[in-house]
């Protein structure tokens, strides 16, 4: 059974229409995933200490994800306002909260230790300590979500074993030479989701296309985390490039069919109005 830590961001996505919240972020949400999948997870960050930063604690707790490094700080946890119109999402603003509020201590790199591989993301806000969390773990992956850039990667591809970009937006014709310069700067592995159309995922020996599955759509939160959560329990435990694509389009394909990244949805009774307009 592989090891997983889920490393740094942690968010409650408020769907401030529906009077919902739901615990989240991607490194909280591929631990909780990727335990319900079989592996052994836990899950490093700071929680506020509001109701938000409960919620996200106790459905850790819950879904049997180890939080003995878990933190909680004065303050607000993180949150995202998502909104709908005609059905699709629309995501209104967003609070930092505490969530990158880590003061690191020796323990937690001993706690890292512990795990077969740790999984952040570019929200974690982790960029100078990543050098640290590669030389205390034996593999490192790290999802630059829609928000990387050129910078960005080579600052961190060299501490990375994967890599997962969302590149719904990469014109086709410059897809192929984004996942070259990715491999180049260190990774052994490079995945690109494209949302609708599929995923690319590719090593130095084999560059490999995986359809979207289909699926009943119920919510697409989460789906780009349950895609990742497939993939890495797959592939860390073994699997070839191929089989860990399919692993992961069709747990992406599962995380559609419910509310929220992985449920636990509270009522959240805040002012509409007043969270639209960013007050």
């Amino acid at each position: 059974m592989r090891r997983i830590l889920g490393l740094g961001d942690n968010t409650v996505d408020t769907y401030v229409d529906h009077g919902l919240q739901y615990p989240g972020g991607n490194a909280v949400n591929v631990a909780v995933m990727a335990a319900r999948l079989g592996a052994a997870t836990g899950y490093l960050g700071c929680v506020g200490e509001d109701e938000g930063g409960a919620l996200v604690h106790t459905s850790l707790l819950a879904e049997g994800v180890d939080v003995a490094r878990l933190r909680t700080r004065a303050g607000a946890n993180a949150r995202a306002f998502i909104g709908h119109v005609d059905g699709d999402r629309q995501f209104l603003r967003t609070e930092p909260g505490v969530r990158a509020d880590y003061r690191w201590e020796d323990a937690d790199f001993a706690y890292m230790a512990q795990y077969d591989h740790v999984h952040t993301s570019i929200y974690s806000q982790l960029d100078d300590v990543l050098p640290l969390v590669a030389r205390a773990v034996p593999s490192v992956s790290i999802d630059g979500s829609n928000r990387w850039s050129v910078e960005w990667l080579a600052r961190v591809l060299p501490h990375v074993r994967i890599v997962f970009l969302s590149a719904a937006d990469v014109p086709s014709s410059e897809l192929d030479a984004l996942i070259t310069h990715c491999l180049r700067l260190g990774p052994e592995a490079v995945v690109a989701t494209r949302g609708g159309a599929g995923a690319v995922g590719a090593t130095k020996d084999q560059r490999l296309v995986q359809a979207a599955l289909p699926t009943e759509v119920v919510d697409t939160l989460g789906a780009g985390d349950g895609f990742i959560s497939g993939f890495l329990v797959s592939y860390l435990s073994g699997a070839s490039l191929r089989y860990a694509l399919g692993a992961g389009a069709a747990y992406a394909a599962r995380v559609c069919t419910w509310h929220g990244g992985y449920g636990h949805d509270a009522r959240w009774t805040g002012d509409v109005a007043v969270t639209a307009a960013g007050q």
